[in-house]
């Protein structure tokens, strides 16, 4: 799966790749952090024109809502050329993959499920890398960016449960972030969210081998078909089942998380030790943490995907590398 990355053929995509997606994540948290300060700074604007008329010039109105503009226009550039190139990027990724399967089909035909595996499963790695591998470095590089930014910005005002401790914030984020991701990952574990996937996905070949099987010989008909289908059935209404267990917890920490930051700050919004633009700072800031330490919480359902995917992926090279070892010794 990662001869993407040993490959000499691949050395200008892969790493030359990866060092341009990197960099170009970094200028649109870069241009994430310019918009934060926009919003203290216009949430300032508004409270001083609200408090006291003709505070600001019609004119300082229009330039503020003009300086957004031209930074979400930026983020938007940016983040969409990311999203181009990473899709190519991640097809050349899936390319290197099917090279090799391609160059071993003779043996990797033989094993079960080698056609699913190859079309199926290299595209399914794919799209998923791309949504859940561009969002982990960039949750990682939001934290690198805000955690410094919530620090200065909570610094001198009293936090719910720690009082002045400087602290308090990034703490809060800290506990209520990953308690909850533990929370999550220790419920899917007990639910064995993954064995389940794993599952599924091959009673979905079993049964989509014997429908191709079945275009060809009349001899297999509705019985086998059945039977394959019953246990397609049964897989899916048990995943139904545990899923509907684990978005219980999932949905209602979510829930739960609106309210978060309003909690923290209550003691400074309540005292006044805060403005209106101060505040919308800290709580998009503290969002903005607080969203990237729950990063495996909110992708944990496509997290479970891949693992399942790789999983399979891993055990059909295994088996390749057996039939190869088998008619070596032949």
């Amino acid at each position: 799966m990662f001869r993407f990355f040993t490959e000499k053929n691949w050395y200008l995509w892969s790493w030359l790749g990866s060092f341009a997606i990197l960099s170009s994540l970094w200028i649109q948290v870069k241009i994430d952090v310019k918009i934060n300060e926009w919003f203290g700074q216009f949430y300032d604007m508004i409270q001083k024109a609200l408090a006291e008329p003709n505070a600001i010039t019609i004119e300082e109105y229009w330039a503020s809502l003009l300086s957004f503009i031209t930074l979400a226009a930026l983020y938007v550039g940016v983040a969409v050329i990311v999203s181009f190139f990473t899709a190519h990027y991640l097809f050349r990724w899936r390319t290197a993959m099917v090279e090799w399967y391609h160059s071993v089909y003779d043996k990797a035909r033989k094993i079960e499920g080698a056609a699913q595996r190859v079309q199926e499963d290299t595209i399914k790695f794919s799209r998923i890398m791309e949504s859940l591998g561009t969002s982990l470095i960039e949750a990682l590089m939001i934290l690198i960016e805000f955690m410094p930014i919530l620090f200065g910005l909570s610094i001198g005002i009293p936090i719910f449960f720690f009082g002045d401790w400087e602290y308090g914030l990034i703490v809060g984020a800290l506990i209520w972030s990953v308690g909850g991701t533990i929370f999550l990952i220790f419920l899917g574990l007990i639910l064995r969210l993954v064995g389940v996937e794993y599952d599924l996905q091959k009673k979905e070949a079993a049964y989509r081998k014997i429908l191709v099987i079945a275009e060809d010989d009349g001899t297999i008909r509705p019985k086998t078909i059945d039977e394959l289908f019953q246990g397609v059935r049964e897989i899916h209404f048990l995943s139904y089942l545990r899923y509907l267990y684990f978005n219980i917890g999932r949905i209602a920490y979510l829930q739960a998380n609106v309210l978060s930051a309003y909690i923290f700050l209550a003691p400074a919004i309540v005292a006044g030790a805060v403005t209106l633009g101060v505040m919308q700072q800290i709580i998009r800031a503290f969002g903005r943490v607080e969203g990237s330490m729950q990063y495996i919480l909110k992708a944990w359902p496509t997290i479970i995907e891949l693992a399942s995917v790789y999983k399979r992926l891993r055990e059909f090279e295994s088996k390749i590398s057996s039939v190869e070892l088998s008619d070596q010794k032949i």
